[in-house]
């Protein structure tokens, strides 16, 4: 019998595969526990129509993801240390705070676990940070990061 999984099944294989089973097996075990359908033309057109939703899915993430690069490139964002007298900073900007900035700011919401670079940000300067927004778009945040009362 032939079946669609609509689970993954150890040792059998992955969802939405089309795979051929025994009838006992289908009929006593996969298809009591919802783990797959009886394949038929009705089922077939159902399983076509969701991975084409799924396909339109990742394509309009996919955009979202590439408009938010865009919009990352044009903006900076400015923090500001309190420096001693030798010129080191005390403290740093935390990637926490930025995630909060562009939140707050700008109504993007990024999570703090997208960021490539995670290195401190503990000195004075310009720096450029790697976001892996979506499966291999990557934009970038510039962040300047000044003396405090200047």
């Amino acid at each position: 019998m032939k079946v669609i999984l609509l689970k993954d099944v150890k040792k059998l294989g992955k969802k939405d595969q089309i795979i051929e089973v025994s009838d006992g097996y289908a009929s006593n075990y996969l298809i009591p526990n919802r783990l797959a359908v009886q394949a038929t033309k009705k089922s077939n057109e159902i399983l076509e129509n969701q991975q084409e939703q799924a396909r339109q899915n990742f394509l309009d993430s996919q955009n979202k993801a590439q408009e938010l690069v865009k919009r990352l490139e044009s903006m900076t964002l400015e923090f500001k240390l309190r420096v001693g007298s030798n010129g080191k900073c005390f403290g740093n900007v935390s990637l926490k705070q930025i995630e909060e900035i562009l939140s707050s700011e700008y109504g993007i919401v990024i999570d703090k676990r997208k960021f490539i670079d995670k290195g401190p940000l503990d000195s004075l300067g310009f720096y450029h940070l790697k976001i892996e927004l979506f499966k291999g778009v990557i934009g970038v945040i510039n962040v300047h990061i000044s003396e405090e009362g200047k």
